[in-house]
């Protein structure tokens, strides 16, 4: 028997595991041991957070940081050829959505290792279900353009795309940009575009909210370091 790949997502903050996802998570984590994370201070924090029992010294975790070298990650899998499972755990999140852990599920099936998803908290798709926005045609662009010149044009060419094919435009920034974002967002965005904030879901702070643009001209919102969602509709 050839080890599974099992996708194993992670709370989006500091809410209990069990109060975002099914028991069915804490049920895999409980018998795998070996772990492929990005940081495993806060892989081993989910670990025990989720499976108080589990012993901490029994887990074998395999880094997969920006440090971290192809040729190394390639045989991470290696240990399924003895039908040992192993777990990939996102930082935040759903595993290999907007996540580095899609070059190892690429590795899975190239090595022909069943691929297990579990089901988690997904910031993208949850932000998605809220907007009120086409939610039968949408597109996830990742990060806009550091260069606010950049940032701006790319605003502009979302808008148009979202236009031409009735296509809700989903986006991401790093926290403490999110505020630049937003100003540049209603600055070039049309005023009948429309568009939708989600930030901190599923934490006690969470915030959802769709409007046109010209009336988020007088909203300001508090996104600072927030993890956060941007969605548009033209």
């Amino acid at each position: 028997m050839i080890g599974k790949l099992y996708l194993i997502p992670t709370t989006l903050g500091e809410t209990e595991p069990l109060e975002v996802m099914p028991l069915s998570v804490k049920k895999v984590v409980e018998q795998i041991d070996y772990y492929i994370v990005e940081n495993e201070k806060s892989a081993r924090r989910f670990i025990k957070k989720i499976a108080p029992k589990k012993q901490q010294n029994s887990l074998q975790i395999m880094l997969l940081d920006k440090y971290a070298e192809e040729l190394e990650t390639s045989m991470y899998l290696d240990i399924c050829q003895q039908g040992i499972n192993v777990g990939l755990l996102s930082e935040a999140g759903v595993p290999a959505v907007a996540d580095p852990g899609a070059t190892i599920v690429k590795l899975a099936h190239q090595k022909n290792i069943q691929v297990v998803p579990l089901v988690g908290p997904s910031s993208i798709l949850m932000a998605m279900m809220s907007s009120g926005m086409n939610g039968q045609n949408f597109a996830f662009n990742g990060y806009l353009p550091i260069d606010k010149g950049d940032r701006k044009r790319a605003v502009k060419d979302l808008e148009k795309l979202s236009h031409d094919k009735n296509q809700s435009q989903i986006f991401i920034e790093t926290p403490y940009r999110n505020e630049k974002v937003f100003a540049d967002l209603k600055a070039a965005l049309s005023p009948t575009t429309y568009l939708c904030i989600a930030a901190d879901i599923t934490l006690p702070t969470e915030y959802i909210k769709t409007m046109m643009v010209k009336d988020w001209k007088h909203q300001q919102p508090d996104l600072h370091k927030k993890p956060a969602i941007f969605i548009i509709q033209k």
